[in-house]
């Protein structure tokens, strides 16, 4: 059976340091901000941008990914899958 998208997120947000959420939690901006940093992309100090590009920068900064996405929407399934794979293979 496939992890479900919640899954995949704490999966994500354990791979850089942030705490797992219990049920349904989307990313928040300094979940965001830790996963843009581990695809490299400094998103600076505080207050932080907002999360529209930050997604940005995370896909920017995944090959895997697809950078050039329109608009201010989640990370879908598939791209958690491969944002979760990129994250572990880098902590290999």
């Amino acid at each position: 059976m496939s992890p479900t998208v919640d899954d995949l997120r704490n999966e994500i947000r354990v791979a850089v340091d942030r705490f797992e959420r219990e049920g349904s939690a989307g990313f928040t901006k300094e979940d965001l901000a830790a996963i843009a940093e581990a695809a490299g992309h400094d998103v600076g100090a505080k207050p932080f941008p907002p999360k529209s590009e930050m997604r940005a920068a995370i896909r920017d900064g995944v090959d895997a990914l697809d950078g050039t996405v329109e608009g201010d929407r989640a990370l879908r399934k598939a791209e958690l899958e491969t944002l979760a794979a990129a994250l572990d293979g880098e902590n290999e």
